[in-house]
């Protein structure tokens, strides 16, 4: 039964490495989870510090994945009608049967939104649209950093009770 939790807990780290990229996935959170099932198992005792570490920083990624693309609007100089034309545009874009639609979605969005605001400003509207982008891209790289410490706290775990394990 360790080997199995082992293994399905490796799969979700790998598994929540993709979804820091595709919004459809929460990545940290299933990273998370593969670090959970990795102390179901028999031979490592529980260590509630790691976890609850872990699942503190999970719970604040997982806010910042929804603010940082607003704040990069409003950064560049959108206006409220750009940041919610920017979480209506992620929303529609992760459901879009179109390629790359999650970071299509809050650029576009941002970009119409900023255009209802002022439609006679089109550099503004570029400007803010440009900002949700590039939260979009901070905030996945930031979650990828997150899914690849989780993955190195995973396999450090492992190989130090690799005599019990295997």
């Amino acid at each position: 039964m360790d080997i199995l939790f082992l293994i399905l807990g490796f799969i979700c780290m790998i598994v929540g490495i993709f979804g820091s990229f595709l919004p459809v996935l929460p990545g940290p959170s299933i990273s998370w989870v593969g670090l959970l099932l990795l102390y179901f198992t028999n031979a490592l005792p529980a260590n509630y510090w790691i976890l609850g570490i872990a699942l503190l920083i999970t719970v604040i990624i997982s806010v910042l994945d929804y603010v940082i693309p607003s704040k990069g609007t409003k950064k560049f100089g959108g206006s409220s009608y750009g940041i919610w034309g920017t979480n209506i545009g992620l929303v529609i874009g992760i459901l879009a049967p179109i390629p790359l639609g999650f970071i299509i979605g809050p650029f576009v969005g941002a970009f119409l939104g900023e255009l209802l605001y002022d439609s006679k400003n089109h550099k503004r509207a570029l400007k803010a649209a440009t900002g949700s982008l590039l939260g979009f891209l901070a905030s996945s790289f930031m979650k990828f950093l997150v899914c690849m410490m989780y993955l190195g706290l995973f396999l450090a775990i492992v190989w130090q009770h690799k005599s019990e394990l295997f």
